[in-house]
């Protein structure tokens, strides 16, 4: 039995659920920061020892993490990334506060090569992980299924789906991420710890005209655009990709099969 004490953040997220679940199975103690009150239920999550505390706000963190060994940080929101940047900087205050070891980060394959707002936080975040003291360790992980079912389930109420053409894409289940990032845990602190992303890589607008099959065999075409821009640029460039690390074993046609099931 390992005495240590892991701490979630995130834990009721995509990908804060799939470590909850796999760290229950390591022998440590799991614990879990949560701003919610009353706890909630995450199926598969074991005897998780939830904390009511919020990052941004400053609240709750010192009890979070006394006596904690080791951090796996999954909180995120990309609906207002300037608040990672406070938020995170809580968290690194009182993970010192608390002698914290290891602090693992989760982050995003081309951050540093697509301009976007989230991004952009994103490798600040990056930084002040780099600059803390703690030992640290940052996975950059390719693009999660769900959420691009959800990005396509939006452009599905058009009466054609538009896609951005000649652009590559990398899914990668949650799970396997969430596999890394345990393992990663309970190693040493290694700072940039190498890319992980799924393992096949496919043009956007064909996981678009699978996903369309699937979801709406009887109506709907993808419309490829090629749109102008750095952003665009950066996308078919394939810098939201890792080819040397198709890590990953679960396909696009996995996912589209589990979710018919």
């Amino acid at each position: 039995m390992d005495d240590r004490t892991l701490l979630v953040t995130g834990a009721t997220g995509v990908l804060g659920r799939e470590v909850l679940r796999r760290a229950h199975e390591t022998g440590l103690t799991v614990r879990a920061l949560t701003r919610r009150t009353t706890p909630p239920g995450v199926p598969g999550a074991g005897a998780t020892d939830w904390h009511t505390g919020d990052l941004l706000a400053d609240t709750g963190l010192d009890a979070a993490l006394r006596g904690v060994d080791t951090v796996i940080h999954c909180a995120s929101d990309p609906r207002h990334p300037k608040d990672d940047l406070p938020a995170f900087r809580h968290l690194l205050d009182a993970a010192r506060r608390a002698g914290v070891r290891h602090l693992v980060n989760i982050s995003i394959v081309g951050i540093d090569k697509v301009p976007t707002a989230y991004f952009r936080a994103k490798l600040e975040v990056e930084q002040l992980l780099a600059e803390s003291g703690l030992g640290w360790t940052n996975l950059r992980a390719t693009q999660f299924p769900v959420f691009l079912e959800g990005m396509l389930t939006a452009l599905a109420k058009l009466p054609v789906l538009p896609m951005l053409a000649d652009t590559p894409c990398q899914p990668v289940h949650p799970a396997e991420v969430a596999d890394r990032l345990v393992t990663l845990a309970l190693g040493q602190p290694a700072g940039h710890a190498p890319d992980f992303g799924g393992p096949e890589i496919h043009p956007a607008t064909e996981l678009a005209a699978s996903w369309l099959r699937a979801t709406h065999p009887r109506r709907h075409r993808v419309l490829p655009l090629r749109l102008p821009g750095r952003l665009a640029t950066a996308l078919r460039q394939g810098h939201l990709t890792t080819p040397a690390h198709p890590d990953g074993t679960a396909t696009w046609s996995d996912f589209l099969t589990t979710r018919r099931t």
